[in-house]
């Protein structure tokens, strides 16, 4: 299977001098300028592997780090014009898998990007199936099936439909689910949230008649049923 590459990096040669080089080792490439887009086309794409700038124009690259991490263990390297030692330091603390400084080669950066890729593990859920009445979560498989049939879903929504599983039985706030997906503030009223979720809705819940799996908790969020 080929593995997709996310450059998050406001420096257009820096983007095309790796793109050229991933793309030359095989690797599917993905592009983004700034921390917010980086964060939204990760979670759109669901990239195996991270290169990350600390040097973003809308907010530092940390931020961006701590955000992914929240959700994902991916490998994920920086690759920065800082070389102090207390700017690696707090990189790989807050969860980094490696520390490339600018300038470099192409081969050493492809080598790290071999040698992340050889140590990585992908953590395995606790949880491999979900069940509840004709809805069936596949999560080894990442596959949603209603009465049997399987349904598609885009990464956004299967990730929100995997959180409020998670937290079935409890209520997810429009700013819990915000947090968990995206980890940075919204700026549309959490209408993004809403028109997933009523996504979600049109494919796992009956039309008409009583929500069976997501109840409305007006004005907060949502709860997902537990039984």
């Amino acid at each position: 299977m080929v593995k997709t590459v996310l450059i998050i990096d406001d420096d257009k040669s820096i983007q095309k001098f790796l793109s050229m080089a991933l793309i030359k080792d095989g690797y599917r490439v993905l592009t983004s300028e700034n921390g917010i887009d980086g964060i939204s086309t990760f979670y759109n794409n669901m990239a195996d592997m991270v290169l990350l700038d600390l040097e973003l124009p809308d907010f530092d690259g940390i931020k961006v780090l701590d955000a992914l991490r929240e959700s994902t263990d991916i490998p994920i390297i920086i690759i920065s014009e800082r070389d102090t030692e207390d700017e690696k330091i707090l990189a790989l603390d807050s969860g980094a898998d490696d520390y490339i400084v600018k300038p470099f080669g192409a081969g050493e950066v492809m080598a790290r990007i071999r040698a992340a890729f050889r140590r990585y593990t992908p953590k395995e859920s606790p949880e491999k199936e979900f069940s509840l009445d004709y809805l069936t979560v596949d999560f080894s498989r990442r596959q949603v099936f209603v009465h049997g049939k399987e349904v598609h879903f885009t990464p956004l929504e299967y990730k929100i439909l995997c959180i409020m599983i998670e937290y079935r039985g409890k209520v997810m706030t429009h700013k819990n689910i915000q947090d968990k997906v995206w980890n940075t503030p919204t700026t549309d009223g959490y209408q993004t949230i809403r028109v997933l979720v009523a996504n979600i809705r049109r494919k796992i819940e009956k039309r008409g008649g009583k929500p069976r799996f997501i109840t409305t908790e007006i004005g907060v969020g949502y709860r997902f049923a537990d039984s």
